[in-house]
């Protein structure tokens, strides 16, 4: 019997991808149900006298009555973050299939408006998994951009309403590496912490923003007889341009914006091709001093940036007050 030899892997796939449209069916349902849970739980407290005490009674005498048949799924904990889902998300039709519970559960615990729908545009343009927003939402994203631009253009910019066009208005300062598993007790060697990069690097082109790919790491530059090595180049589709990262494990010397410049300079020259954008140079330092940075760059300079690097997750309050001393700057 003569038997297509591909006909059993076809029959898999086709098993796979029915499960898992199945289960995004499910999940989306199960969304569904929670935010119309949510909603008439919302509209019968607000016919108590005292909202308050009356919504609390609400949810454990609904909780009470639940659990024995539904299970501890419906737990008060559970519904009160049903009504918040509820109170967040307030339209129904505005919410997005392709995000599952996972993905709503960590959008509801921020506070902030603007944050919030910051998060859903980023999620939604990228393709985040429920994991990926959550790293994004616990690494401060928002806070980290904010840094360096102002808020209607970061949230133009993760809506689409705005085309990036300089360096800044993508790349992060500080950069979270925490995915490294690396302690930031211990000394590093650039070689170590290239390595431990190009390991997790997805979770680095993560870390780094919208439309980043990677070209080379080591890359050879022979120059008269001498040669250079560019630790990392990577490419940026909305820039459009080639992406020079230089790793520094120590504190950043105006020799060490001097490198990455002559590789900027060469890509631009020899590389670049004539309808893309000049090359941008990302200096990627264990510390920074911002006026070595400014002195030793022209006054006009968009396309060399310094980022200083975490090894672990920041605190929301680091954040702010570096934002607030950006801010007594202006």
């Amino acid at each position: 019997m003569n038997i297509n030899p591909s006909l059993i892997k076809e029959i898999k796939s086709i098993i796979q991808s029915s499960r898992y449209e199945a289960a995004k069916a499910v999940d989306h349902q199960r969304v569904l149900m929670y935010w119309h849970l949510g909603k008439r739980i919302f509209e019968e407290e607000q016919q108590g006298q005292d909202r308050a005490k009356y919504g609390t009674q609400l949810i454990k005498y609904i909780s009470k009555e639940l659990q024995p048949e539904f299970g501890s799924g419906f737990s008060s904990r559970n519904l009160n973050m049903f009504r918040q889902f509820y109170r967040a998300f307030p339209i129904v039709h505005a919410l997005r299939a392709q995000f599952s519970w996972t993905h709503y559960r960590k959008l509801i615990s921020i506070d902030s408006e603007d944050k919030r729908n910051f998060y859903i545009a980023e999620t939604e343009k990228n393709h985040w998994a429920a994991r990926q927003l959550e790293r994004q939402v616990d690494s401060h994203l928002y806070e980290r951009l904010l840094l360096s631009n102002d808020k209607e253009d970061v949230l133009k910019v993760a809506r689409n309403e705005k085309y990036p066009i300089e360096p800044q208005e993508i790349i992060k300062d500080p950069m979270v590496l925490e995915f490294l598993g690396l302690k930031r007790e211990s000394a590093y060697y650039e070689k170590d912490l290239e390595q431990a990069l190009i390991t997790h690097l997805q979770d680095f082109l993560l870390e780094l923003g919208n439309g980043f790919s990677f070209i080379a790491r080591q890359r050879r530059i022979h120059l008269d007889g001498d040669d250079f090595f560019v630790d990392l180049v990577l490419y940026n589709r909305l820039l459009q341009c080639f992406v020079i990262v230089e790793i520094k494990t120590h504190k950043l010397t105006h020799q060490d914006i001097g490198q990455l410049q002559m590789y900027v300079n060469y890509f631009d020259r020899v590389e670049k091709l004539a309808h893309e954008n000049r090359t941008i140079g990302i200096l990627l330092c264990a510390e920074k001093n911002n006026a070595v940075v400014k002195f030793s760059l022209p006054e006009d300079n968009k396309n060399i940036v310094a980022s200083k690097y975490e090894l672990y997750l920041p605190s929301e309050e680091q954040l702010l007050k570096e934002l607030e001393k950006e801010m007594d700057k202006i």
